[in-house]
């Protein structure tokens, strides 16, 4: 069976304002861009197609217990009640049905086979690991509101910045390794109907389960989730907290880094200074000179304690509350596909 794209489940601005009631309609039109770096960069990249590379133009419109989410070529729309997610293939006027239990079937099945792809990955791709003797994690958790004020798409808005920080417990970053999710908001004032496609998206998490992103699918998810498993505690953290933040998100980056603990730095340092060319005298310690300089410092992450391995940005274009019962229905001459 394919993956089912998870389009636009759960953007971080909505959970963190997340609302608690489905009680009117809205639409709104919007741009995303998930990318990720790495060997899951170059997964995604090959088969995320053009909207991995270049992003996602959407329209959102919420209903009731339905959500549908319709871009160019590919749609999808989720009833609560019925438990089931439509996915739409608009040039072919042909959907496909996956109930709730079958998704979350799926995904347990990429994670998975993300985790045994992720232990075969090069040493300089891995994350940073915590002593898995010491299992309990601690959560850190900083906002900021800059002062920072700007006109987005005819919204005035002003600058959040959110920082959450996974790390060992009793340790430090620097001392354990973690990662630090970072979150650049420009807040509007709270524009209730948006509210509602947040409550939506918090209900749908719930009946599913684990957080979800906008613009990724299950699959390339549970990679994330099985190549960063301190990932979980950085998005609950943020759902949790954020929900204390005033206003609408109109245009969120948020920025995901893996940092190394002390301990991988010392090692690789140990490594990359045992590997180094010969220095000593006579043609071969020439040569090896020659081509230490010929190839350069190592630039990839092997050599930074930090490395940015996810980065998402989702922008609110336009709004409306008027919601016709069609908007959430799947198009009149449809067929389905198993």
């Amino acid at each position: 069976m394919k993956p089912i794209r998870a389009v636009a489940v759960l953007t971080l601005a909505g959970l963190v304002l997340s609302a608690s009631a489905l009680h009117a309609d809205v639409r709104s039109d919007e741009k995303s861009r998930v990318e990720f770096a790495g060997m899951l960069g170059r997964m995604v990249n090959l088969f995320g197609g053009k909207a991995a590379r270049e992003g996602v133009l959407s329209t959102v419109a919420v209903k009731g217990d339905r959500k549908a989410v319709l871009g160019d070529a590919n749609g999808q729309i989720i009833d609560l009640n019925e438990e089931k997610i439509y996915s739409l293939d608009l040039k072919k006027k042909t959907y496909t049905v996956v109930t709730f239990a079958e998704l979350r079937r799926q995904m347990e099945e990429a994670r998975k086979k993300a985790e045994e792809e992720a232990k075969k990955a090069p040493e300089a791709e891995k994350p940073a690991e915590r002593d898995p003797n010491q299992k309990e994690v601690e959560v850190d958790f900083d906002v900021k509101d800059t002062g920072e004020k700007k006109a987005i798409n005819g919204f005035d808005t002003h600058q959040v910045i959110m920082t959450i920080t996974v790390r060992e417990k009793g340790k430090t970053l620097d001392q354990s390794g973690g990662l630090v999710l970072t979150s650049d908001m420009w807040l509007a004032p709270k524009i209730a109907a948006m509210q509602e496609v947040a409550a939506f998206d918090l209900k749908y998490a719930q009946k599913l389960y684990g957080p979800m992103v906008s613009g990724v699918s299950a699959s390339q998810m549970a990679a994330a989730l099985a190549t960063y498993p301190m990932l979980k505690d950085a998005m609950e953290k943020m759902r949790t907290e954020g929900a204390k933040l005033e206003g609408t998100a109109i245009q969120t980056t948020v920025t995901t880094e893996a940092v190394k603990s002390a301990e991988q730095l010392a090692q690789e340092s140990k490594t990359a200074a045992e590997s180094k060319p010969s220095g000593g005298g006579g043609l071969s310690g020439r040569l090896g000179g020659m081509i230490a300089k010929k190839i350069g410092p190592k630039t990839d992450d092997a050599a930074k304690p930090r490395a940015t391995f996810m980065t998402m940005n989702t922008e609110v274009l336009k709004i409306a509350t008027t919601v016709a019962a069609e908007d959430v229905a799947v198009p009149a001459g449809f067929k389905e596909t198993k």
